[in-house]
């Protein structure tokens, strides 16, 4: 069954904490483009949310799937973790069948 993707309460902290430091109430948009070192890669980044989008919402803190990349991300847990490589927000996708080691790029 295809469910949309979930957000964590950590992802939806951390963006009110973005907000907080940059004084603008941007929402963080998750994509998927074709290209990366396996096929697929997400795009994560802040923008505006337009007609078509799947708008997850909590606490005021939006996250943004367009329609095209909502397949590839179907039960698909986007979070936010801080290890030694950095803090980001990541993607834990049970479609993809394989992944790079940069967590970027995957294959289906």
């Amino acid at each position: 069954m295809n469910l949309p993707p979930r957000v964590t309460d950590r992802a939806f902290a951390r963006l009110a904490e973005i907000a907080d430091l940059t004084g603008q109430q941007k929402s963080l948009r998750v994509a998927v483009e074709g290209g990366g070192c396996s096929g697929f890669q997400y795009d994560i980044k802040l923008d505006d949310p337009a007609a078509d989008d799947l708008v997850l919402e909590k606490d005021g803190q939006r996250v943004l799937v367009d329609q095209v990349s909502l397949p590839f991300l179907s039960n698909a847990v986007i979070d936010f973790t801080e290890e030694l490589i950095g803090a980001r927000f990541v993607i834990e996708n049970p479609n993809a069948a394989s992944s790079c080691g940069c967590g970027t790029s995957f294959s289906i």
